[in-house]
């Protein structure tokens, strides 16, 4: 891995024998990608650096503004917690540390025995991303034709920072926490990551790909953009 450094930004830079463009991405965590051509010189980087370094600018100040602190839940009576967007509230309930459901969502509550509030986050991540997989591979099931696509496998677990991954062999990766998110913005999540399968970079074509499948793309990336970040408290 090699970085290249510009006045003050510093560039993690990857190489790719696939990449004909030039692509700066700013991550979750605020860390500056530089993604190139293998060929490409020094001096063609550094120039597309300083044409695009007012954009980089504002994504990190947009960055900053969204990395805030945000308080972690409680397993307390009321607490709520988010699911397809919408917030139910926890109640903890008579019941035995051993129950078969250590969560269940009945009448609009999320109900959870009161001896397993003490590992709540435990026993609610693996709740969600019991209920994730199901509901992604439908997702993934129901644009497969449209994006003329066969995902080799849907998989859900913790990816830090991402919310989605296409890895090898066909293979489609994404955060549990994808469930948290409001129904349309998680099917974005789904066909941005279906249009890997065609296309590995972020070029034109990839974009046309996903514009094809999801016309509004454009407002559902800007919402995740802005309010993803409200579903890290957990």
């Amino acid at each position: 891995m090699s970085s290249l450094v510009v006045g003050e930004l510093c560039f993690e830079l990857r190489r790719s024998a696939r990449r004909r463009t030039l692509e700066i991405t700013v991550d979750r965590g605020g860390e500056l990608i530089l993604s190139a051509p293998i060929g490409a010189r020094e001096a063609r980087l550094r120039d597309f650096v300083c044409r695009k370094r007012m954009w980089v600018y504002r994504q990190l100040a947009r960055k900053e503004a969204l990395m805030r602190p945000i308080p972690h839940k409680g397993f307390v009576d009321g607490e709520g917690f988010l699911y397809l967007g919408r917030s139910y509230r926890l109640r903890l309930v008579a019941g035995s540390a051993k129950a078969a459901a250590p969560v269940r969502l009945e009448r609009g509550r999320l109900l959870m025995p009161r001896p397993l509030a003490a590992n709540g986050r435990t026993h609610l991540r693996r709740w969600y991303a019991e209920r994730a997989t199901p509901w992604l591979s439908k997702r993934v099931g129901d644009y497969a034709d449209r994006m003329e696509v066969v995902p080799a496998g849907v998989h859900v677990q913790d990816l830090g920072y991402r919310w989605g991954s296409c890895g090898k062999g066909g293979r489609l990766y994404f955060h549990w926490k994808t469930i948290l998110l409001p129904a349309r913005i998680a099917e974005y999540v789904v066909v941005h990551e279906m249009a890997h399968l065609h296309e590995p970079h972020h070029t034109p074509a990839f974009w046309r790909r996903v514009a094809r499948a999801m016309p509004d793309h454009e407002m559902r990336k800007t919402w995740l953009a802005e309010h993803g970040i409200d579903v890290e408290g957990l």
